[in-house]
């Protein structure tokens, strides 16, 4: 399996004694080899929604239309199913490398079930030597907040908004402990290893995937414009030590991102441009059997869920966020991986904003069995509740059981 899909799979994995860093189908190909890899999951879910309250920028789902509580729906979970192509060679003392990728869906209400075309998160090149680092040029995951998503156990299963059988993947702990990494153009540079220690700095492209509407007073009123020219890149780092000994290992890391947001304002003038920022700090440890993971995250305009995503109210200024995670995993004799974890992400409204229906957190508590059925094969059994509150006390709540299977190879 190549580097990138081992970073996506090693951190939900943690030591779970299944391998899902086994090769894939590795062809050689003249002064190339090219590493076929990937993934194939699905899962069926069954939630229950208690309430029907509308919180802006809540997760929680609340009753339909008619007052149902109860859905069911068959998903893609939080890790996409995956096909790469990753081709690696070595020309001129420097290690050259190309990675494609496609992410079919497996949710679909169409009556054809063929209206959700692929994803497409990966096209990037790299070049670079272990003596002084590596460059990527390319679409890739978000460095800023990355460790986050690829430590959750919920990766190799469904985490919150599982009840939507409408969606491409489901939503894991983003929103509910961490914000998305999302996949984004960039350039970046990684160090070289330095004993355990290693480090990423970047360019992105700038308001990354930002649509989402400002909400001032109940009220939406504008949002942000892609075609509007921005006046920088975004930029995002991150560094992290790791170490082992015996059966003990671990990594601590810390990161950041910084974006110039420019909005195109009808209604104000009092935030046309501002800069948002936020930084986190994460620690995986495993000891035997044990892991342990902690994390917390704090913005100034980053908004909730998605980067940016309410991170405004564009007449009274930026809004503060903070959230974290907490995670503890067992493997059991029979080699099935008990988790348990509990995450949390704040959204603070604007200094004077009187927004009541704006969220105020979100929650997840997560129970989840994760059992290799072969080296390959893991079948996986979670429970989710999620709960959202708004600044005005109303909330959502929504429980959610699922069950199924994610096959690498």
């Amino acid at each position: 399996m190549n580097k990138n899909i081992k970073l996506a799979v090693a951190g939900a994995v943690l030591a779970m004694s299944a391998s899902a860093a086994n090769a894939g189908i590795i062809i050689p190909a003249g002064d190339w080899t090219l590493d076929v890899n990937g993934n194939v999951n699905a899962y069926a879910n069954w939630t229950k929604a208690d309430h029907s309250d509308v919180i802006t920028g809540g997760l929680a789902k609340g009753k339909d239309g008619l007052g149902e509580d109860k859905t069911q729906g068959i998903n893609t979970g939080l890790l996409p199913s995956w096909l790469g192509f990753t081709g690696t060679t070595r020309q001129n003392d420097t290690d050259v490398s190309f990675t494609i990728s496609m992410q079919p869906n497996v949710s679909d209400n169409a009556a054809a079930g063929d209206a959700k075309t692929p994803l497409f998160r990966q096209s990037f090149l790299t070049f670079g030597d272990k003596s002084w680092g590596s460059v990527k040029l390319g679409k890739d995951i978000g460095i800023f907040a990355s460790d986050a998503i690829l430590n959750d156990m919920t990766l190799l299963g469904v985490g919150a908004n599982a009840g939507n059988s409408g969606v491409s993947t489901t939503l894991g702990g983003i929103g509910t402990g961490y914000i998305y990494a999302a996949w984004k153009g960039q350039v970046a540079y990684t160090t070289p290893n330095f004993n355990g220690f290693q480090a990423t700095v970047g360019v992105t492209n700038p308001n990354q995937g930002i649509t989402t509407a400002y909400d001032n007073n109940s009220t939406a009123i504008d949002s942000i414009v892609g075609s509007l020219y921005q006046d920088r890149f975004g930029l995002e780092g991150k560094a992290s030590y790791s170490f082992a000994a015996d059966a003990f290992s671990g990594k601590i890391w810390v990161g950041g991102a910084s974006y110039k947001v420019k909005v195109a304002s009808t209604v104000s003038a009092n935030l046309r441009e501002y800069t948002a920022t936020a930084a986190d700090i994460g620690v995986n440890l495993n000891a035997g059997n044990a892991g342990l993971t902690a994390y917390y995250y704090a913005g100034e305009g980053a908004g909730t869920t998605t980067f940016l995503a309410n991170g405004a109210d564009l007449t009274k200024g930026k809004r503060d966020s903070d959230g974290g995670y907490l995670q503890a995993t067992y493997v059991l004799p029979t080699k099935t991986k008990l988790g348990v974890a509990f995450g949390r992400s704040n959204l603070d409204r604007a200094a004077g904003e009187a927004s009541s229906i704006l969220v105020d957190k979100n929650e997840r508590v997560t129970i989840g069995l994760y059992h290799p059925l072969t080296k390959h094969l893991n079948l996986v059994g979670e429970w989710n509740q999620i709960e959202t509150t708004a600044h005005s006390g109303i909330k959502n709540e929504n429980t959610t059981g699922s069950l199924g299977a994610i096959l690498f190879f």
